[in-house]
């Protein structure tokens, strides 16, 4: 199963007041290991950053003003994300992003170029109810090192996203903890035969146990003046 984890940074919050992509990258896991394969851009968005979004990147105009265009890398990432899972956090953010951009030179949206858009942080919330979720939280929730994230980077981000997907659908701390499948239903597969073979022990109540359990069941009787289920 091919997966895409993907995040964007942006100019601000709302691509209807003109807010525009600053960074976009994707990374790639196939059969829950990651590839090495990677997609990651700088975009020049043709307009300043909100104060509190270059808080958040640090990508001044300056920095960006010889970057590409996203219609300039739009071929290229399309052809990345084609045919998989793509997996985001807080996905309508991005995929409003993404396809407001898309909209603008006249392309499809998103989800016509992949197979599935899946947003982790629903499934967060529906694993952590009541609590903290974001990608801070969640590094913390299951002991994954983001001590080298001082500012949002798109790439660090979605190379923490996958990490932590992987620890949230299967318990793991680390993608280093990767378990071997097929040892693992080998081992399944002789736990089978084992219990095929195992000879139960019956233990059946004395007569004393009988005796005592009546006299509860006699107690119950009384105390719900014979509306007792099992008298049905």
């Amino acid at each position: 199963m091919r997966q895409v984890f993907l995040d964007t940074e942006t100019t601000g919050l709302d691509p209807a007041l003109g807010h525009r992509i600053v960074e976009i990258a994707a990374v790639e896991m196939n059969n829950r290991r990651l590839t090495g394969r990677h997609f990651h851009r700088y975009l020049n968005p043709g307009r300043e950053s909100d104060e509190g979004a270059l808080r958040v990147h640090g990508l001044t105009r300056e920095f960006l003003r010889d970057k590409p265009v996203f219609q300039d890398i739009c071929s290229e990432f399309l052809a990345f994300i084609e045919g998989s899972r793509v997996l985001i956090h807080n996905a309508p953010f991005d995929t409003g992003f993404i396809n407001h951009e898309l909209g603008l030179i006249r392309f499809e949206p998103m989800q016509h170029y992949c197979v599935q858009i899946s947003d982790t942080l629903m499934l967060a919330k529906e694993l952590h109810p009541g609590k903290r979720n974001n990608l801070d939280a969640l590094c913390e929730r299951y002991q994954i090192d983001n001590s080298h994230r001082t500012l949002h980077g798109a790439l660090l981000d979605a190379e923490l996203l996958a990490e932590i997907y992987l620890a949230m659908t299967r318990g793991q701390e680390s993608l280093l903890m990767e378990a071997d499948v097929s040892a693992s239903s080998q081992a399944d597969d002789l736990a089978a035969k084992k219990m095929e073979n195992l000879a139960l022990i019956v233990q059946p109540a004395t007569q004393a146990e009988l005796e005592l359990h009546d006299r509860l069941l006699e107690r119950i009787r009384a105390e719900s003046k014979g509306n007792c289920m099992w008298d049905r």
